[in-house]
């Protein structure tokens, strides 16, 4: 069974139906390769590209070396291992698209952060990825021993056009977390592919966070090495105007009674603010048990943002425990904004609550509380100028 839900706001709707130019394609037939020319350079009517700006991406898609070498390193407590290895060390991801596999064959190395078999840490590891300006390739390697547990933090930060690929292993009963925080400059450009493999009995918590960037793109994938494995994948993300977060998610269900849990959040403000999420989630016909969920909500908070969600269910087994997604788009919900605003709150504060509150269920589950009390400065930042956008068009219609 293969089932298709769009939603999309602000008065453009698409139709990829009976005729359509843009042919529907199981998630699992498309191709992968460490091989660059399996790849054409997008046009943007290609299944896969067509929500995102390709033109804006011509220097990713250029086979060449890159003009920097972008910043890489790790900090962990004492009992982690950090190194940098060989790119193919590990070989968890095969790449999906372009610049993956440009991003495989232009990174000589990859940097290696590895917990051992049965270590717990009490404290993060934290990856920091810097672009300096200029066109330049990233690959990071994460691996959770036996029975570990962990948690690693990725702050992406910088100025330039980055491209690059994460590699995750949980290995047998291991519990990580991920969290991956995009805050380039307003004109950087960051195209990654994240993909995981969770062990038996092994649980996967990869969130995701974008609040910086021009364009964003992250590929997130996660497969299954045994039975009993369990992924939950979160995200949080804020367009402002003029930038294009984009999340694209294929959880391949291929062990036997595996779980699934996809929640994504994302609020937009401003005009040409644009988000998409693709989530897409593969049943295999030997993954009995199986019991999944996706879910994608977005908030639009002005005229002129649009917010695209297409959540996609390949199902082969009826053999499973259950199986669903959902996805909704909207404006301030009015009687949440009313409820606060009757109990003398201001009308700005009182939508800032909101959307605090709309994306806290995410963010709290992050825990470090530096990490989260700085997210929480950068929203509340965005909120403060939305809250400026807002006073300004009321200005304008002479309010």
């Amino acid at each position: 069974m293969s089932t298709e839900t769009l939603v999309a706001t602000g008065n453009k709707a698409h139709s990829h139906g009976p005729g359509s130019p843009v042919p529907l394609q199981a998630r699992s037939e498309r191709p992968t390769s460490y091989d660059v020319d399996v790849f054409p350079v997008p046009n943007g009517r290609e299944e896969e590209w067509r929500f995102t700006p390709v033109k804006a991406l011509k220097a990713l898609f250029e086979d060449a070396e890159g003009t920097e070498t972008p910043k890489i390193d790790a900090t962990g407590p004492e009992r982690v291992e950090i190194e940098t290895v060989v790119a193919d060390a590990l070989k968890v991801l095969t790449p999906q698209d372009r610049p993956s596999a440009i991003a495989w064959k232009r990174s000589a190395s990859a940097l290696a952060v590895r917990i051992p078999n049965e270590a717990e840490l009490t404290e993060p590891v934290h990856v920091n990825v810097a672009s300096l300006g200029g066109r330049g390739f990233t690959h990071l390697i994460v691996e959770a021993g036996r029975h570990s547990r962990g948690l690693v933090i990725i702050d992406h930060t910088g100025a330039g056009e980055l491209s690059g690929n994460v590699e995750i292993k949980v290995g047998d009963g291991a519990e990580l977390r991920v969290v991956s925080i995009q805050q380039g400059d307003h004109e950087s450009i960051h195209l990654a592919q994240h993909d995981s493999v969770v062990g038996r009995d092994a649980k996967l918590k990869h969130v995701v966070v974008t609040l910086g960037g021009k364009v964003v793109r992250i590929n997130a994938n996660v497969r299954y090495a045994g039975p009993g494995g369990d992924a939950e994948f979160l995200g949080v993300y804020f367009a402002e105007s003029g930038q294009h977060h984009e999340h694209r998610l294929f959880v391949d269900h291929e062990a036997t009674n595996c779980k699934s849990n996809v929640l994504y959040k994302g609020a937009l403000a401003g005009d040409d603010a644009r988000s998409v999420w693709i989530g897409d989630v593969l049943i295999r016909a030997a993954a009995e048990g199986t019991d999944t969920f996706e879910l994608n909500r977005n908030l639009v908070l002005t005229e002129g943002a649009r917010a695209d969600s297409v959540p996609n269910l390949e199902i082969e087994t009826g053999e499973i425990e259950g199986a669903g997604h959902a996805s909704a788009t909207g404006r301030f919900d009015d009687e949440q904004l009313f409820y606060l605003q009757a109990r003398g709150i201001p009308e700005d504060a009182a939508r800032r609550l909101v959307v605090a509150g709309f994306f806290n269920d995410i963010i709290g589950k992050i825990g470090v509380p530096e990490v989260v009390d700085h997210l929480h400065e950068v929203i509340e930042a965005k909120l403060a100028r939305t809250a400026q956008l807002s006073e300004s068009a009321k200005a304008a219609l002479g309010q």
